[in-house]
């Protein structure tokens, strides 16, 4: 779409601001979350690399999209990028809670049922935590909905 278009230019201030900080809270989420596994050295394999590198990937394009508000590739890139955090968010929410399982049937080999998935649900590893990577990619959805760089509006064919 061309930034100059009326649709672009007609994207109402409150709309507007309201995409401009949930890109905000998008970016201090992923700067957040970034921060925190690298601490916690989440680095051991590919499979706690692979958030990492999708948190790194994501300040990137944010950063991008910070820049350059009218790059309709920027948004695209930004919504692979989301879909990406919400496939790895459930990815890791059953890697998380299936680590937690084999530990807690390693302690006692004899639980089961309710009281199985409870101690793993709370166990030493968040089983719930990798939901944020599912929280954040909504939300770098919703700032990408019907955003004006890529929204192609019925009015302006007509």
């Amino acid at each position: 779409m061309n930034p100059s278009s009326p649709y672009f230019r007609a994207e109402a201030a409150p709309v507007a601001a309201i995409r401009n900080a949930i890109l905000g809270i998008l970016a201090f989420g992923v700067a957040g979350i970034l921060a925190e596994l690298l601490l916690l050295e989440h680095t051991e394999g590919r499979w706690q690399i692979f958030p990492v590198a999708l948190l790194a990937a994501a300040a990137i394009v944010i950063t991008w999209n910070i820049v350059d508000r009218q790059s309709a590739a920027g948004i695209r890139v930004l919504q692979g990028v989301m879909l990406a955090f919400v496939v790895c968010g459930a990815v890791g929410i059953v890697l998380h809670y299936n680590g937690n399982v084999e530990f807690e049937l390693e302690r006692n080999s004899d639980q089961s049922g309710l009281a199985l998935f409870w101690e793993a649900i709370k166990g030493a590893t968040p089983s719930l935590a990798p939901g944020a990577m599912v929280q954040l990619g909504l939300m770098g959805l919703a700032y990408s909905f019907r955003h004006p760089a890529v929204h192609t509006d019925q009015r302006e064919t007509e």
